[in-house]
């Protein structure tokens, strides 16, 4: 098996691609290897300079610490990654780890919509996700997942990006911001 890499906006951030499916359904955010049972995340995570965890459907992004190089990294992710999927695994989540949005209200759901069609698609081809958390005051409230977490660029892609095509589509908002 070959694990392709790619580079992110991110410098701390590298774009893992097994070319298998990664996860089943929904992505996940992980940074502590004690909130896991999964064995290839324990591993991952225990890599030292590794600080988080990103998993979309095709990929996974590794966030790393500043003061680590991906020189140092990189093998050894690939390695595990190789390990995990040698072993006759198919995938590393297969489990719907998305919330419930049934008890939204209408305005909610056409910006998780929008979020959803518009903005997730270009923001995984980063190795990020984009959630909803909440519409307030008309101020949508998101949170930045995988390598868009901590990108020096990501501030400029919420603003100019986001909040202008919410704007657009949805007149109550008035801004978006990062929690």
């Amino acid at each position: 098996m070959f694990v392709q890499t790619e580079i992110t906006p991110n410098p701390n951030s590298l774009k893992f691609l097994p070319s298998k499916i990664v996860s089943n359904n929904g992505s996940l955010e992980i940074n502590n290897k004690n909130e896991t049972n999964n064995d290839l995340l324990k591993d991952l995570l225990s890599v030292d300079g590794v600080e988080s965890i990103f998993l979309g459907k095709d990929f996974i992004s590794i966030n790393k610490y500043d003061e680590k190089s991906w020189d140092d990294i990189k093998h050894i992710v690939i390695s595990l990654i190789n390990d995990f999927y040698s072993n006759g695994n198919d995938c590393v989540i297969d489990k719907d780890l998305n919330e419930n949005l049934s008890n939204l209200k209408d305005i909610e759901k056409k910006i998780i919509k929008i979020l959803d069609q518009k903005i997730r698609p270009a923001v995984a081809k980063d190795g990020g996700d984009i959630k909803f958390k909440e519409f307030k005051n008309g101020v949508v409230s998101v949170k930045l997942q995988g390598s868009c977490s901590g990108c020096p660029s990501s501030t400029m892609t919420l603003k100019q990006g986001v909040q202008n095509l919410l704007c657009h589509y949805i007149p109550e908002v008035k801004e978006v911001k990062a929690v």
